[in-house]
């Protein structure tokens, strides 16, 4: 298998080669708009264990010419777009976050386009490929480039993935062997159904356990009480919908947003990287640590603050996801994954091509999302709302429509008035 990396020089890439050490991939290529970056990384990536040959790419073209798997993992705008995403909502007083809300629609609005042309020179150029797509807002840039290449453009995140794990080891249960029922949109979904190897449905009494709930990163985060009135475990980035105002006061109250803090900790990495090649994974490594135990900070903050796991701190997961989709496409094996594909008939409620996260059984031919239980109308309402915001995004960026992107954002839970989301967009729109 023939694996290309786009966004080559990202932080998280040595993630994903030190999983591919072992595998059948045969050969990475690394393609990055910013070549200092990708220097820093491969000097990374030669203290890791011998995996797959590298090369780096001189262009998009000759990056995905002939690829088997293409991995999309690009930040459109680097850090300093992800810092102005997250302070232009903060100062109209609604919370600024990377993948949710205000900052997650202006961050979608600039990647679109981009990704939609990745799309594009993919179906021209290894039109058997599969693209594997990890680039931010996930969903709706799976949707925009799932209507290039259709089902053979898939989404994933470790989100999900994290969750049923920590669960099933709260509930005493081997992660492995579980079997699972999650649905929803990326970051915002629901784990419904979580049953042992013997078929033994567990969720109910893992709800009814507040120790158990405790001793996990969503127990902690929602605490037991909304958690048994829900009667599911929801993924961690729903805390901003439940407790928005908690989580908006924790943020301001930080002094620094996410975006900020990532700009800092990650230009001094690549800048001592690049001064030091010989401790680059050093360096790598005590930043990553770093980055780890902040994530979600402002979310913990709001619920009680309290520090992550040692067990959640190895790196997300979704390196792991990404191999195990590839694995399961290359050899058949009928795997089960949380994935981002195509509705179908999962959720009747919304159109078959919009893009949902949900479990899927994979095999050559692609992600298939296996039946599900009906959604509730709280759980179904706020899908089809924020499916609208992702469909007016996607519009606003293909077309350069101003109303589709106010809609976008004046319908977004999160953005409290169409007001508030004008003057995004001009705060937006104004240079740096």
């Amino acid at each position: 298998m023939r694996l290309t990396i786009l966004g080559g020089g990202g932080f998280r890439v040595p993630l994903v080669y030190r999983a591919l050490a072992g595998s059948e991939v045969s050969g990475v290529t690394l393609y990055d708009t910013d070549p200092g970056r990708i220097a820093v990384i491969r000097s990374v990536l030669g203290e890791l264990p011998a995996g797959p040959p590298v090369r780096v790419a001189r262009d998009l073209d000759e990056a995905v010419r002939g690829a088997d798997f293409v991995f999309s993992a690009m930040r459109v705008g680097g850090t300093a777009g992800r810092v102005r995403d997250e302070a232009v909502p903060l100062a109209e007083g609604v919370l600024g976050q990377e993948t949710v809300g205000a900052g997650g629609i202006l961050y979608g609005l600039r990647t679109i386009p981009v990704a939609l042309r990745v799309a594009e020179r993919v179906a021209a150029l290894a039109p058997g490929a599969w693209v594997i797509n990890f680039t931010n807002p996930a969903g709706m840039v799976t949707q925009a480039m799932a209507s290039v290449l259709g089902p053979r453009v898939i989404g994933i995140c470790d989100s999900p993935v994290g969750l049923v794990r920590r669960a099933a080891r709260a509930a005493g249960a081997d992660p492995d062997t579980v079997a699972y029922d999650y649905v929803g949109l990326n970051h915002l979904g629901w784990l419904r159904s979580l049953r042992d190897a013997a078929g033994r449905e567990l969720l109910p009494g893992l709800l009814a356990d507040s120790a158990a709930l405790g001793s996990f990163e969503e127990g902690r985060l929602f605490g037991a009480e909304w958690l048994r009135a829900l009667g599911s475990l929801p993924n961690e980035y729903l805390h901003y919908y439940y407790f928005r105002r908690e989580t908006l006061a924790a943020v301001r109250a930080a002094g620094e947003t996410r975006g900020a803090f990532l700009e800092r900790q990650q230009g001094e990495f690549f800048d001592r990287a690049a001064r030091e090649p010989d401790r680059a994974h050093a360096l790598w490594e005590a930043t990553r640590r770093g980055r780890e135990e902040t994530y979600l900070a402002e979310s913990r903050a709001a619920s009680g603050g309290w520090q992550r796991d040692s067990c959640d701190l190895d790196g997300g997961g979704y390196d792991q996801v990404a191999l195990a989709l590839m694995r399961a496409i290359a050899q058949d094996r009928g795997t089960r994954l949380i994935l981002n594909v195509r509705n179908g008939a999962t959720v009747p409620a919304l159109d078959p091509e919009a893009i949902i996260e949900t479990v899927c059984e994979v095999g050559a031919d692609g992600a298939r999302p296996l039946p599900s239980a009906a959604l509730g109308p709280a759980e179904l309402g706020l899908m089809l709302q924020l499916k609208a915001v992702e469909t007016a995004t996607v519009e606003a960026a293909l077309f350069k429509d101003r109303e589709a992107a106010l809609r976008a954002l004046a319908l977004h839970p999160l953005v409290d008035s169409p007001a508030v989301a004008a003057r995004i967009l001009e705060r937006a729109a104004e240079r740096p």
